[in-house]
């Protein structure tokens, strides 16, 4: 098939394949498994593994320019994607760095293995960083008891991300990060996806009692509340992800609204709705709303990929990019409903549906009050690890 051509991106027909599959994926709530298939036989699944070992080696900015592509097609195919394409691209991060401990992500992406991320926990806004799930030691790794959410890829993934609290760790609680392979015991997927927006995703909850992960799919054991080169790649692509796939959604929304203005007509307005000024004013608005979006992401993942010493503003830089798209993407699909009148409103128009799926990047984190907080206590020149908190 024709998926990837020679400069590694998706193909026109490819991306019109999954454009028309989108509506029924959505009305139906099922995951987008003819989506998935085409991507795992097109090589997309490993465009950010190192050429050197046999992937296409693209970057964060580069990736972030495909998801963007892929999500103004298919925006909740895009959304579960990224959720695999970020443990790649962080592991092939550490990997160029000369850190070799998570080549076996690499490896095992090579052979297939589906990556998805278990961090959203009810109870914490700091999540990586902190958990309300259980990691106890035992023999030969750790057991992992609590209640993850917004499992993207639910249906597919073969190795599942996630992170607990090892409370009586020998030098203080610690955060572990390990890998959770599809054929353990001691998990259970919850189907709890029926949600407003970006439906198949399928993210379904798991809950752990007492999953067992092995040593070798323990990625990091870090102190509670800090960061090191591994959390940080993890906030880079996936924060950067989420604001190309919102950016996408925008673009989209601002094409349709302008397209359909252009023949829209009404009995007081001779030369149609295109020359109504309020009209004209809100088109306006959405554009200069969408305008600095793409620019923003891209400035940011340049940095990251040519390694530009930020310190410790990167969380601000990060948390801002993908803020700004969240944001701007609400403002976008707004007015493109409000420009559509009426019309907007039925299921079989796409709007309705970029209308839904856009609510859904605010709960990506970092939420707004996280973003707020991270943004002013790096500019205040505090320490985001700082005790108490507020205060």
């Amino acid at each position: 098939m024709d998926s990837i051509v020679t400069n590694g991106t998706l193909s026109a027909t490819t991306l019109m394949g999954f454009a028309g599959r989108v509506g029924t994926y959505d009305r139906d709530n099922r995951f987008f498994t003819e989506d998935f298939e085409d991507l795992r036989r097109s090589g997309y699944l490993t465009i950010n593994v190192p050429k050197e070992m046999g992937g296409q080696g693209f970057t964060l900015a580069e990736v972030g320019r495909e998801q963007r592509r892929l999500a103004y097609h298919a925006p909740a195919t895009a959304l579960g994607i990224n959720m695999h394409l970020y443990w790649i691209g962080v592991a092939a991060d550490l990997w160029r760095a000369g850190d070799r401990s998570l080549e076996w992500i690499l490896r095992e992406a090579m052979k297939g293995e589906i990556f998805a991320a278990g961090h959203a926990e009810r109870g914490n806004d700091l999540p990586v960083l902190l958990s309300t799930a259980k990691a106890e030691k035992v023999d030969g790794g750790f057991r992992f008891t609590g209640h993850k959410m917004f499992g993207s890829l639910a249906p597919v993934w073969t190795r599942y991300g996630l992170h607990g609290l090892w409370a009586d760790a020998p030098n203080g609680p610690q955060i572990v990060h390990g890998f959770l392979p599809r054929d353990s015991m001691g998990y259970t997927i919850v189907e709890t996806w029926d949600t407003m927006g970006m439906r198949a995703t399928r993210s379904d909850d798991v809950k752990l009692d007492g999953a067992f992960v092995p040593d070798k799919y323990i990625a990091r054991t870090l102190p509670a509340g800090t960061a090191d080169p591994f959390v940080l790649a993890v906030f880079a692509w996936a924060l950067l992800g989420f604001g190309n796939i919102y950016c996408g959604v925008a673009q989209r929304a601002l094409d349709l609204a302008t397209a359909a203005v252009k023949g829209k007509t009404a009995l007081a307005v001779s030369r149609g709705m295109a020359y109504h000024p309020e009209v004209q004013h809100a088109v306006a608005d959405m554009v200069l709303a969408f305008d600095p979006v793409a620019a923003h992401l891209d400035q940011v993942a340049r940095d990251w990929v040519e390694g530009v010493d930020h310190g410790a503003a990167w969380p601000s830089k990060i948390v801002s990019a993908k803020h700004h798209a969240v944001e701007a993407c609400w403002k976008v699909v707004d007015g493109a409903m409000e420009v559509s009148g009426g019309a907007g409103m039925f299921r079989a128009n796409e709007l309705e549906r970029l209308f839904r799926d856009a609510r859904c990047g605010r709960f990506h984190p970092a939420n707004s009050m996280l973003v707020h907080e991270i943004v002013a206590k790096t500019a205040l020149g505090i320490d985001l690890g700082e005790q108490p908190r507020w205060g």
